[in-house]
């Protein structure tokens, strides 16, 4: 076993001994040890919760003769930290959370591990660190929020952002946007929608490393319970056959999984992990490869902010087991494909579909006959730019506009929320990417305010930054390079007419290669806008978001 390094021989007697101060006996250290990844806390709702799903993980790893040794990692709530400097620190948190448990995994040699995690960079971060470190593991969520209500009406936070917008608009009065605050978020779980925390634990399904049901079965009920109990079971059985995540997570896999993002048009920010997480097995996931399988994947999911339907509308209509059902219909899923569960991507859809056609449509008769998500390339984004296509108005799938320059989300969001913003401009946010901001904003304030003021349908925004899962229009992200790294974003001046055309996936600036080229002489690059700390070393150390926002080589 992989822990005898640590415990094993008359000279790891003082190991032994550190071990029983904790009140562990010999029995518990003979046996294989488990180590526990538990990244609950006070200030997450997704993990409120998450030391109950610890304590059923372990008991399940002690129900299969295991010790589970648990410990902790950070992590930062994507909402609460929205719209402040603290968003700066949400995605290189990611880093961070895959670093420190590949510290604790080699500082204590498991012989397993089980990854608890629940929201938007944790999630990726534990993925990076389990196919890094390679030993047997499964990765477990908390589980989503179930929806919000106001009589007939669910709710979810994005209403709450959206709110924001209605009321500076004159739409709403305090008291209703209160009434909203109130009634959103009702309960424990990673918000409601098909937010990044949401799309990535349903990809963790379809990549074949997390459990059935991860990805939907609502944090609040018994079933999520009974589901970590048996990931504890089934971890010692990885470890028993030493299957292992790089013999899960293999490019098919990960094919499977862009399908995957494809028919549930998931977050734009699994465009960003995905690429991360296939970099840690030494895969190469370009972003051409995701406008080539969108190409041939029906969008079959309008979740929330897509649609009016919520998680819980998609467990209940079978879940991503469904899902895959009607894709298999297609053949777009590899189904040899091993998975955590013991079984083959084949074995677990079995004969599953569709419980409701209008939450998971049949796949001969998709929202789309594309995925969700497209890739843009053009003069202003050569390395690629990312849209979620199912949450845009079709009256938006082209647009041309005025480009009207800001620097920073917050001059951006001064300017709409003082009602500056017209029908058919296109708001440019710069200076907001992986080395500029520094950290990659998720910008979900000012898309919520545009959509709260009714604005949606008929203004675009565009940035180096990025936007949250539960961005509804035209936001386009990730435009790469970014402005810092020289990127065309960088020249935009106010009154440049931007053009977008996301069926044809293009976005271009309506200048000369000339007029580009003399801008580009007189542009210098900028300083780092922050020069301590840790920001500062991952300014430094990040590559473009196209590449996944990773860390140079």
């Amino acid at each position: 076993m992989r822990s005898d390094l640590m415990k094993k021989g008359v000279e790891r007697a003082p190991h032994r001994s550190l071990c029983k101060s904790m009140g562990y006996t010999d029995e518990e250290i003979s046996r294989p040890i488990i180590g526990i990844a538990n990244s609950a806390n006070e200030v997450i709702p997704g993990h409120i919760h998450l030391n109950d799903i610890a304590r059923a993980v372990k008991m399940g790893v002690a129900m299969a003769g295991g010790t589970p040794m648990e410990f902790s990692t950070i992590g930062v709530c994507d909402g609460i930290a929205m719209g402040h400097e603290g968003m700066k620190y949400s995605l290189i948190s990611r880093e961070l959370i895959a670093d420190s448990v590949e510290i604790m995994a080699t500082a204590y040699p498991f012989d397993g591990l089980v990854l608890i995690c629940n929201c938007d960079k944790i999630v990726p971060g534990m993925l990076m660190s389990m196919l890094r470190l390679n030993i047997p593991a499964i990765i477990v969520s908390g589980g989503p929020m179930l929806a919000g209500n106001r009589g007939d009406k669910p709710l979810d936070l994005i209403n709450v952002f959206e709110g924001v917008g209605a009321k500076a608009a004159g739409k709403i009065t305090d008291e209703e946007l209160i009434e909203i605050e109130n009634r959103a978020c009702p309960g424990a779980g990673s918000c409601s929608g098909m937010y990044t925390a949401n799309s990535m634990n349903c990809l963790s399904e379809a990549l074949g490393l997390a459990m059935p049901g991860n990805g939907t079965i609502p944090a609040v009920t018994g079933a999520r319970i009974r589901l970590a109990k048996e990931v504890g079971r089934r971890v010692m059985d990885l470890v028993e056959k030493d299957i292992k995540p790089m013999d899960i997570a293999t490019q098919k896999a990960f094919e499977n999984a862009i399908h995957m993002e494809m028919a549930l048009g998931s977050s734009t920010n699994t465009v960003l992990h995905l690429p991360a997480i296939a970099h840690e097995a030494g895969i190469t996931l370009d972003l051409k490869l995701f406008n080539n399988i969108s190409a041939e994947t029906p969008n079959l999911c309008k979740i929330s902010p897509a649609g009016p339907a919520h998680m819980e509308d998609l467990d209940r209509a079978g879940g991503i087991t469904a899902v895959m059902g009607e894709m298999n219909k297609k053949g777009l899923l590899y189904l040899d494909q091993i998975t955590v569960s013991g079984k083959k991507i084949g074995e677990i859809i079995g004969s599953a579909e569709s419980l409701d056609k209008e939450i998971i449509r049949p796949i001969d008769s998709p929202y789309s006959e594309d995925g969700g998500l497209a890739i843009l390339f053009g003069n202003l984004a050569p390395d690629g730019a990312v849209v979620k296509k199912s949450a845009v108005d079709p009256s938006m799938l082209t647009h041309s506009g005025p480009a009207r320059i800001f620097e920073t989300e917050e001059s951006a969001m001064e300017a709409i929320m003082a009602g500056k913003i017209e029908k058919g401009d296109v708001v440019v946010i710069r200076y907001e990417g992986p080395k500029g901001g520094p950290g990659m904003r998720e910008m979900l304030s000012p898309t919520s305010a545009l959509a709260g003021a009714g604005l949606d349908k008929d203004v675009a925004l565009i940035t180096d930054g990025r936007f949250s899962g539960g961005t509804r229009g035209a936001a386009i992200g990730h435009v790469s390079p970014e402005a810092k790294d020289r990127g065309p974003i960088a020249i935009v001046r106010e009154g440049d007419f931007i053009e977008i055309d996301i069926p044809e996936r293009s976005l271009n600036i309506k200048l000369s290669q000339e007029e580009m080229d003399k801008r580009f002489s007189k542009w210098t690059e900028p300083d780092y806008k922050v020069k301590k700390g840790y920001l500062y070393r991952y300014a430094k150390q990040v590559s473009s978001a196209n590449t996944g926002a990773i860390f140079k080589d």
